[in-house]
């Protein structure tokens, strides 16, 4: 029902001036009429009547306006109200001018928004090669300039990240960190800009594929080699040789020699860097020749992990010492649909939608790691992505059966995180326990988070107000507020009031695993054993690692801030972009919208455009 100030019979509630002038002007006339028909005197009472006190009284003064006659008295009195008021707002002009200014400030950001711009920073401590003048970390400098293979393909591998708090440079897990900053930058863009971080993240995604494309011959159409790893931790043949983890040293005085691994069969990992290409090309599609060069990376790369098929961790004792792949058929289908969303090629929709890679990558069946995201597993990731293609463009035939398997096992996945269901334990503090109470817990709960609050978010997008469980019905609401518990949680909601978020909150760790922060910046060079010093000394790092997640409680909410206990204290990438990419998700409270057009800003009309309308009829 309107609200609006009518009567009610439909006219305005408002007094019309102009008709009470006329009014009073008809009285007059009728006064003079009056006095004209009447033949006989009247007494009186019969006078007060018919005339009231006008007789005895002196005749009122009119002033004629042309549109509109009024009393000389009310035209007088409107006249001095009027300058009295310009009189009075030149004052206060005049007031407001001289009397000094309080400049609002903004509004305190809410406390997502607050840690996602401390999460940003870690990055900026992690970057490898020679650092640009504004990276702002005061005790980072320039290091490992030389890193590559001066004999071989390979020649400059300079830039890009270290994976955590050594020196080494782990291509899986970059790609992969780099492929959920990017696809959190494509869904809440507007977010980032309002938080004034977008820059900032888009210029880390790019530190992170200008050295992604050095690993490979990304100018080519066909590769049979690319680069998995630059750096050694392995410590298994003794400690005569210095590497990554025998040496304690920060990064900047490292001198000795870095080995280069490389691959020619490792589907898992070349499919994560097409992942990783592709979804950055959409962030940087203003910039049309960079993102041509990254959608061409990520075809070649693609190609490849398809053609030359193994695990990239079954020929490195190195890569499944750190990050071993269980598979690669999850990331198929999670580079497929990346790719797809870069090209609007059908051949990768119908790739990503192929039955047997999905049976492969273990869509239809559970397990007690099923729908546990991170870098070793994307199935959960890219069924999300392809349910928001049903969700928002609903292709049809012949995609339709599997992408409504794929939003139903999303629909499954939700459902497992909320505590109504048994899927996956609980802390006594509440934290979920994606990892069965295995250590390093974080990584998995953010990357959920994002899931969950994402996931809500397309829901609303789509006017759906929430999924069923079974036979109940669950509102996205509920789905959010399990992606705020748990980052609550992170943040310092938890039985220790911990922050495991360095530099958020006042109570954070302090002996955080990582050389650089361990060690001052103090124009001292420490040789491999002479940093151990540093490591297992009991004073807190003299650098603060700001915006680092660590690796996180234990299953009992217990937490030991011991620099040499990296089952606690370390930070990774991966780990660091899943909590920046659940912070963007959650902060802006309200704001749970998504931009939901850009991801397919490739993607071909999925019906034929109907003709135009025939030109205008002309006689």
């Amino acid at each position: 029902m309107s609200m609006y100030g009518r009567d009610p019979w439909g006219g305005p509630l408002e007094i019309n001036t102009a008709d009470s002038a006329t009014d009073d002007d008809r009285s007059r006339n009728l006064n003079d009429l009056d006095r004209a028909a009447l033949s006989r005197p009247l007494d009186e009472t019969q006078q007060s009547w018919l005339l009231g006190p006008t007789e005895q009284k002196k005749k009122k003064k009119y002033v004629d306006l042309g549109c509109i006659i009024v009393s000389s008295k009310i035209f007088w009195w409107t006249v001095i109200v009027v300058a009295g008021a310009g009189v009075l707002a030149g004052l206060i002009a005049i007031l407001v001018k001289f009397v000094p200014h309080h400049h609002d400030h903004k509004p305190t950001p809410d406390n997502y928004t607050a840690a996602l711009t401390t999460a940003l920073k870690f990055f900026n401590a992690q970057r490898s090669g020679k650092l640009p003048k504004h990276n702002n970390i005061s005790w980072r400098g320039n290091s490992c300039t030389k890193d590559g293979d001066p004999s071989g393909q390979f020649k400059d591998l300079a830039g890009g990240y270290y994976d955590a708090g050594d020196a080494i440079k782990f291509n899986f897990p970059q790609s992969y960190a780099m492929t959920m900053l990017s696809w959190s930058v494509i869904e809440y863009s507007a977010k980032y800009q309002a938080s004034g971080e977008l820059n900032h993240v888009k210029e880390i995604i790019k530190w992170g594929t200008d050295y992604l494309l050095k690993t490979f011959n990304h100018t080519a159409d066909t590769i049979n080699i690319l680069v998995s790893q630059v750096g050694s931790g392995d410590t298994s043949g003794g400690m005569s040789t210095p590497n990554d983890h025998y040496c304690w040293t920060r990064p900047e005085d490292i001198d000795y020699e870095r080995p280069v691994a490389t691959c020619s069969s490792c589907s898992d990992l070349a499919a994560e860097m097409a992942a990783a290409l592709a979804s950055a090309s959409i962030v940087f599609k203003d910039n049309k020749a960079y993102s041509q060069k990254l959608v061409h990376g990520a075809r070649t790369l693609f190609k490849f992990s398809r053609d030359q098929r193994g695990r990239y961790s079954a020929s490195s004792t190195e890569a499944s010492q750190f990050y071993n792949s269980t598979s690669y058929w999850d990331e198929f289908l999670w580079a497929g649909t990346w790719l797809y969303y870069a090209t609007g090629n059908n051949t990768y929709l119908q790739l990503a939608t192929t039955n047997g890679i999905a049976r492969h990558a273990g869509a239809f069946w559970g397990g007690p790691d099923y729908g546990v995201f991170s870098w070793d597993n994307k199935l959960i990731g890219a069924q999300v992505l392809l349910s928001r293609l049903r969700l928002f463009l609903s292709p049809g035939y012949p995609y339709e059966e599997i992408l409504r398997t794929f939003h139903n096992q999303t629909s499954i996945v939700m459902c497992s995180y909320l505590p109504y269901f048994t899927s996956f334990n609980r802390t006594k503090g509440g934290l979920i326990q994606l990892n069965h109470g295995r250590p390093q817990p974080l990584q998995y709960v953010v990357n959920s988070a994002f899931l969950a609050a994402v996931y809500s978010d397309y829901l609303d997008a789509a006017d759906t107000p929430g999924w069923y469980c079974g036979p109940n019905f669950y509102s996205t609401k509920i789905l959010r507020e399990f992606a705020k518990t748990q980052i609550d949680y992170i943040l310092g909601k938890n039985p220790r009031k911990m922050s495991y978020v360095v530099g958020f909150g006042n109570h954070y760790p302090r002996h955080v695993h990582h050389r650089g922060a361990s060690i001052p910046k103090n124009k001292v060079k420490y040789s491999c054993k002479g940093g151990w010093k540093w490591r297992d000394t009991k004073k807190p790092n003299p650098n603060k690692l700001v915006g680092a997640m660590v690796a996180g409680p234990d299953r009992h909410d217990g937490f030991h801030d011991v620099r040499t206990n990296y089952n606690y204290t370390e930070p990774t990438l991966a780990g660091n972009a899943g909590l920046v990419a659940a912070l963007v998700a959650l902060s802006g409270e309200g704001d749970s919208n998504i931009d939901k057009n850009t991801i397919f800003s490739a993607v071909p009309p999925m019906f034929p455009t109907p003709p135009p309308p025939p030109a205008p009829w002309k006689p």
